[in-house]
């Protein structure tokens, strides 16, 4: 990650820190309500989330929504020898373990490899994001590896606040479809060349 990006991304990290966690908490229950009322929602039978950590929007409530409502999920696995993930479904919180710099993954052992063709959405962790759809995550590269052979709806979830005015974009960047944060819904904006 080049240091402009970690210095962006390093004073959003540093606001949300500031940020009531009652306030916190009551702006991602909208964001995922906002999520839970949306077509791409509605319309999706198998979801691709990960497991969110820290102040991001909190993600174990979209995992039990989903199963109320009969959907599948999958959660990734990271793969730090090359920097990429898989996607493993997942049926109870008690397949997950601790993996990869203490992020909770799917335990192997109990669950079962899912190519992301069968995804129908795919939830897109960040930390800064832009209306253009791109984002900067935590700097190891693992969504911008997946997303170019990744054709179903890419959604990230954030705050309002989280939004800048445009990230330095580099050529391995990613877009996501959609952006969803307490306030709405967008659609990642075209692009004028």
């Amino acid at each position: 990650m080049n240091l402009q990006k970690q210095k962006i991304r390093n004073q959003i990290l540093h606001d949300m820190e500031k940020i009531d966690e009652y306030v916190f908490t009551e702006k991602c229950k909208k964001v995922r309500n906002h999520l839970f009322a949306s077509e791409m929602w509605k319309n999706a039978e198998f979801v691709g989330v990960t497991l969110s950590v820290g102040r991001e929007v909190e993600t174990m409530a979209i995992i039990t929504k989903a199963w109320t409502e009969m959907k599948r999920v999958a959660v990734p696995k990271c793969h730090p020898s090359d920097r990429t993930l898989s996607f493993y479904e997942l049926e109870s919180f008690s397949q997950l373990e601790s993996g990869f710099y203490g992020l909770m993954e799917p335990n192997t052992d109990k669950t079962q490899l899912i190519g992301t063709d069968a995804l129908d959405l795919l939830i897109v962790p960040g930390v800064v994001f832009d209306h253009q759809g791109y984002r900067i995550g935590y700097g190891g590269g693992y969504y911008d590896r997946l997303l170019p052979h990744y054709s179903g709806i890419t959604v990230s979830l954030l705050l309002e606040s989280q939004f800048i005015a445009g990230i330095p974009v580099e050529d391995h960047d990613q877009r996501v479809k959609w952006l969803i944060t307490e306030e709405g819904r967008y659609r990642a904006q075209e692009i004028s060349e």
